[in-house]
């Protein structure tokens, strides 16, 4: 079977690959900057990321930077171009193209290097995983009163849904850019954030806001969104009764 280095391999979403791609009986490397023998600061590259990429025959790039995910891009594709890596295989954000939000700049500036790198790529876009959500309103909902943007929407994605994707993908040859994949369901935030507070039994007041600048504007007219490509069957009600517990229900069971 192929040899698979998954970067961020111990992250939400790295850790559920790295997982199903063992079930196929791959041979999986773990690289992140805490997980020996591949403990690699993707910023700061260094022979033992070339080490970590040398013999693969794909490269998942699962690792999410907040500050220098450009350094990081660029590093992990000039040690795959030395290695002669085939494939490389990178998770994106439904979007970035067209919400000016600074972190999705930041992406779809990888989305462009990798895609110019000379190596072979696949890209997958994907809506907001449920981790992400649940994340976020539990930070609103630290004060008595959850202040929420106004005629926001979502569309959350269970993390074990792209990440099966993403290893069916990584066992395959490089194929350009994939079909984007949603979650099952469009909700607004105010929905969302009723449906954690039913879940976790806390009460809170719920105030929407209208926001300034051009990145609400573009989450209003939801650029983020892939209604045409909802693939995903976990719901949000789903994923909150496992996490808190509670009756599941799946969209198209």
């Amino acid at each position: 079977m192929s040899t698979i280095l998954v970067t961020g391999g111990t992250g939400t979403l790295g850790r559920p690959v790295c997982e199903l791609l063992r079930a196929e009986n791959h041979e999986v490397r773990v690289l992140s900057r805490h997980s020996p023998p591949y403990a690699v600061d993707l910023r700061q590259g260094g022979p033992l990321l070339d080490r970590a990429v040398d013999g693969a025959d794909a490269v998942v790039h699962c690792s999410n930077i907040l500050r220098g995910d450009r350094e990081a891009a660029r590093n992990l594709i000039e040690a795959a171009r030395r290695a002669g890596v085939p494939h490389l295989l990178y998770i994106s954000i439904v979007g970035v193209d067209r919400v000016p939000l600074g972190y999705y700049r930041t992406k779809y500036a990888v989305e462009r290097m990798i895609q110019g790198s000379g190596i072979g790529w696949t890209l997958l876009r994907a809506t907001q995983f449920h981790d992400l959500i649940l994340q976020l309103l539990q930070g609103l909902a630290k004060p008595p009163v959850m202040l929420l943007p106004k005629d926001v929407r979502d569309q959350p994605l269970e993390v074990t849904e792209a990440a099966a994707r993403l290893a069916e993908l990584a066992a395959g040859p490089p194929v350009g850019r994939v079909e984007d994949m949603g979650g099952p369901e469009i909700l607004t935030f105010a929905e969302l954030a009723r449906a954690y507070l039913r879940a976790s039994g806390r009460r809170r007041r719920l105030v929407e806001l209208p926001l300034p600048g051009g990145a609400y504007r573009g989450l209003r007219r939801g650029g983020h969104l892939a209604p045409d490509r909802a693939v995903g069957r976990v719901t949000f009600d789903a994923f909150l009764a496992r996490r808190f517990g509670g009756p599941e229900e799946t969209a198209g069971a």
